[in-house]
């Protein structure tokens, strides 16, 4: 049976070539939105490496920004004495922002070079955003005048710099070809198991946490990372921002719960997804379209064929089963078609671990799967209708 249907739908190839292009880029739209889709619900539930539910960022503007120890202690000192604030710590940007920084390093031979994106904290960054530590310890004050920066690091930084090793202890440099001067060098003091400062959906990437001193060196803090007591209000925000400006009225302050600033981060990264999803909704209308047109067609076509076919016995059943059959084939023939050009992306690592192998099973399989529902709902009723031809319709038929 299976061999016969194959040679009707090759006998009619010229017909179907158009049907199966469109099945095929269906299939491939179907495809990319379901890897994304998949590869960030695989995202989401990992971990970011620090919390949000009672972290408030507050963004520094002004012009004559600068790393001034004495007014950066004015403002911590200014905060801790509100009783909603228990922790407070600056950084040169926060979390759940669109902002990334990103350099080269590797180990002190030059070995395992390695794009890191960085972010520099002070020492009470941690403890505000409620991080935990899997090897080694936060930096502190008793790193002041180390021969090397203090760094905390996320897992796959140390075990691409250093591999089958510890990593607490161990120093790296700044990768740098075209730098004439001594590459700065960084001691780790302690691992974390993540980190990922545009939170749920950003790819895993290696991290590093270098320390901010206060007044040393010529990069500003631009944000204070407050962790404030459970349940505080939005109403809290009037007050926290009447209280900076007691320090620098001159200065303006946007103030953002990390709770908004991740509710907005998420939208914003699953925009290209929503997107995605309004243009192949589009695309299998149309599809839909043109697979019912056409079977019902090719049914009118084959009226002689399908008369002679009941005139020889063949049922009811079997005719409707035919057509159907021949139209799962021929979408199976299209997505065989697209799995060839598709599976090339795991093989080479085009996409990284975006698109590894559970990602693409998971994809092409709810690809396949919407296809034969749609092929499957576009062939019941031509199949219905040509299972109603008896005999006599195939003898008057001209």
């Amino acid at each position: 049976m299976l061999r016969h249907l194959l040679k009707l739908i090759w006998k009619r190839k010229a017909r179907n070539l158009m049907l199966t292009l469109e099945i095929l880029l269906a299939f491939l739209v179907l495809f990319a939105i379901a890897a994304f889709g998949t590869r960030n619900y695989e995202l989401y539930h990992l971990p970011t490496g620090f919390d949000w539910h009672n972290q408030w960022a507050v963004r520094l503007r002004a012009t004559d920004l600068k790393n001034d120890a004495v007014l950066l202690d004015q403002f911590k000192r200014a905060l801790l004495s509100m009783p909603e604030v228990e922790k407070v710590a600056f950084t040169s940007f926060g979390t759940y922002e669109m902002s990334r920084w990103t350099s080269d390093y590797a180990r002190s031979d030059g070995s395992h070079r390695v794009n890191v994106d960085g972010l520099a904290v002070t020492d009470d960054f941690f403890e505000a955003m409620d991080m935990k530590l899997v090897e080694g310890r936060w930096f502190s004050a008793i790193d002041d005048g180390a021969d090397a920066a203090p760094v905390v690091i996320n897992r796959i930084l140390a075990d691409q710099l250093f591999p089958g090793q510890k990593a607490a202890g161990q120093v790296f440099v700044e990768s740098d070809p075209n730098s004439t001067s001594a590459p700065a060098r960084y001691r780790v003091t302690g691992v974390v198991d993540a980190f990922r400062s545009q939170g749920e959906y950003m790819d895993p990437h290696p991290f590093m946490l270098p320390r901010f001193i206060p007044g040393v060196g010529n990069e500003p803090a631009s944000v204070i990372m407050l962790k404030v007591r459970p349940g505080t209000p939005r109403a809290f925000e009037s007050r926290l921002s009447a209280r900076l400006k007691q320090v620098r009225g001159d200065w303006n302050y946007v103030i953002t719960p990390q709770t908004e600033a991740r509710r907005w981060m998420l939208r914003m990264q699953m925009l290209p997804l929503m997107i995605l999803s309004v243009i192949a909704a589009f695309l299998l209308v149309m599809v839909a379209f043109g697979l019912f047109g056409v079977l019902w067609q090719n049914t009118t076509q084959r009226i002689p064929e399908i008369g002679l076919r009941r005139a020889l016995g063949a049922s009811a059943k079997h005719i409707y089963q035919q057509i159907v059959a021949e139209q799962l084939l021929l979408s199976t023939g299209a997505m065989l078609i697209a799995l060839v050009l598709l599976v090339q992306l795991p093989l080479t690592g085009v996409f990284g671990d975006s698109l590894n192998w559970k990602v693409f099973v998971i994809a092409a399989a709810l690809s396949a799967s919407v296809i034969y529902l749609l092929s499957l709902l576009c062939s019941l009723y031509p199949g219905w209708r040509a299972a109603r031809l008896s005999p006599t319709q195939a003898l008057h038929y001209e």
